[in-house]
């Protein structure tokens, strides 16, 4: 039998994801100037004038170059989301839409970008309006969101929009750009009393320690290093034919806050998720406040998994701590007394742990260092901490 010759294909080009789907769409002008120009068309019809045939005729010649200008506007137009880090509920937080005009002659004029999603974790949909972007050029353009809750939420679908030059025709296209923010919870004030027992610690004593590197009292000495102020040269042990010494001062070492967050919740209820979105906004703050006054923090808490994490300080462990807040699932599994056993091992003896969660009242499972503990139910919340009143901490409540 005789084979039979195989024919080669071509691959197919697989099809761009963001697909554009033009409209049109009239305005209110071009409603009123269409409905003008078939009143004059009509009397044209009618009275058989030159005149009025004349401006018939113009008026369709406007409104054809109307539709071609304002599809001209909006092709080849190349749209980029520069998002911040993060945004947080009930502070406004502005991005940009870079608008690159990939056209060789063309510019782009008054131009409209919005989002097309839903995106009810917002007060409003964002959007951003150009006046000019220029051939072979970007323009960077602000919008602004406004967070209402805590999440992981994205951005997909965009609409280019424009009514230029004459304002009669809307075109539109809709296409598609993945990105996200994280939104992290609110952050409220806390009173001065709460601060000044987790600088102070007073529960249990005096839970600070000196330590080497400050400029406070005599700590001892230590080998001279190259680039060190001279002034701290200690003479009198370097008189003789040894290596030169300087005086080593101490610092004192601040308290640690560990702040357990306790977000389970067995009702399931409006009233109990606000409840808990609300102790874990409030565990924000108690996170925020004590890292901007220089205290290390650290933080357990159950997220599809449980997160210990050791005191620490700067701007990078108060973004990832707070991160971890924002991403928290509702917690049906593991209640207090699993979180406390979870986080016996980060209670060290110069720590102050916080327990931040619905439920008040003193635990006497509790582990605790030198600094105590301090337990920060519903009615503790609500006495030491201020959000914004237009925050709705139940937007979240999906019936769960």
């Amino acid at each position: 039998m005789a084979k039979r010759k195989t024919i080669a294909r071509r691959p197919r080009k697989p099809r761009p994801q963001n697909r554009r789907k033009p409209s049109i769409d009239f305005s209110v002008t071009g409603l009123i100037y269409s409905t003008m120009m078939m009143f004059i068309g009509l009397a044209a019809v009618n009275t058989q004038a030159n005149l009025l045939f004349g401006v018939f005729g113009l008026m369709i010649g406007i409104l054809i170059v109307s539709f071609l200008i304002s599809g001209l506007v909006i092709r080849k137009l190349r749209i980029e989301r520069v998002l911040p880090d993060h945004a947080i509920v009930g502070r406004p937080s502005v991005f940009h839409y870079n608008i690159t005009n990939e056209k060789r002659f063309w510019p782009s004029l008054s131009v409209t970008v919005a989002e097309v999603d839903e995106l009810d974790a917002f007060a409003r949909a964002p959007q951003a309006y150009v006046l000019h972007a220029a051939n072979r050029n970007t323009a960077s353009v602000p919008a602004e969101i406004f967070p209402l809750r805590r999440g992981l939420f994205e951005f997909n679908r965009y609409q280019l929009s424009t009514s230029f030059p004459f304002g009669f025709i809307k075109r539109a296209i809709d296409s598609k750009k993945r990105d996200a923010i994280l939104v992290l919870p609110a952050i409220g004030t806390m009173s001065r009393e709460l601060i000044r027992r987790f600088k102070s610690a007073q529960s249990s004593g005096m839970n600070v320690r000196p330590r080497s590197g400050g400029d406070d009292e005599f700590f001892g000495v230590r080998e001279y290093r190259n680039g060190e102020n001279p002034r701290r040269i200690y003479w009198k042990r370097s008189a003789g034919a040894g290596p030169l010494v300087v005086k080593d001062m101490t610092k004192v070492a601040p308290p640690k806050v560990l702040v357990l967050v306790d977000t389970y919740r067995t009702e399931k209820t409006v009233e109990a998720y606000a409840a808990v979105e609300k102790a874990i906004a409030a565990a924000a703050t108690v996170i925020d406040t004590c890292l901007a006054h220089e205290l290390p923090v650290g933080m357990a808490v159950w997220s599809d998994g449980w997160i210990n994490v050791e005191p620490g300080r700067g701007k990078r462990h108060r973004v990832d701590l707070l991160a971890s807040l924002g991403k928290l699932p509702s917690n049906r599994r593991h209640d207090r007394s699993a979180l406390i056993d979870k986080s016996r091992s980060l209670i060290k003896h110069d720590t102050t742990a916080v327990i931040v969660g619905t439920a008040g009242g003193r635990t006497a499972d509790i582990p605790t260092g030198r600094g105590g503990f301090i337990v920060l139910g519903h009615d503790e919340i609500g006495r030491n901490f201020q959000f914004d009143p237009a925050i709705d901490f139940s937007l979240g409540w999906t019936g769960d």
